[in-house]
């Protein structure tokens, strides 16, 4: 017994070094240019601009496939700061993409929820909680008001609420002013 529990622990030590070593040795750099798009980009993962999600639409950003004028969500304060970041014209918003809309909130109408998860299939940041046959309800935090959950409700219980500005979701708008250049 106590020599199958000093195998298994040797054992551990050596694949543990083992995936240690493959993880250094192996590490794939990504494109610095990218992270710093994605990190520009408003992470709704919405699916409006054309690709499933902001870090593949950044990737064809940063390849000069697509324009930096395809993300409702973001509007002009995202198109300004990506050409700010690319050293290009800030371009108005594309509006085969959408048109900019105020920030929203998925809410469910729990009385009227059947509980069939096809707004938990097509949430594509896992902000919404239930079970089948049971009500749902969206974690307002995760929510990013991507709208992606109001098609497939078969029983129209969800609707999309403007979030009211307040100190915590309020920020200035990009890009700030010195002050001396205010007077």
């Amino acid at each position: 017994m106590l020599t199958a529990i000093l195998a298994l622990t040797v054992m551990s030590v050596i694949f543990g070094l083992l995936l240690g070593f493959s993880a250094v040795y192996f590490k794939v750099e990504s494109d610095p240019v990218v992270d710093q798009i994605d990190a520009i980009l408003p992470q709704t993962q919405c699916g409006q601009c054309g690709h499933p999600g902001c870090r593949p639409y950044a990737e064809s950003i940063a390849a000069g496939e697509e324009e930096i004028n395809r993300c409702p969500p973001g509007g002009e304060t995202v198109i300004q700061a990506l050409a700010d970041l690319l050293g290009r014209d800030a371009i108005a918003l594309d509006p085969d993409a959408g048109v900019e809309k105020e920030k929203t909130l998925a809410v469910i109408d729990e009385q009227v929820c059947i509980g069939c998860t096809l707004c938990i299939q097509a949430c594509p940041v896992d902000a919404i909680l239930g079970a089948a046959k049971q009500m749902h309800t969206v974690i307002a935090d995760e929510c990013t008001g991507c709208e992606l959950c109001v098609e497939p409700c078969p029983v129209d219980c969800i609707d999309m609420v403007p979030i009211k500005e307040d100190i915590t979701s309020w920020k200035w708008p990009y890009p700030v002013t010195p002050l001396e250049s205010r007077a």
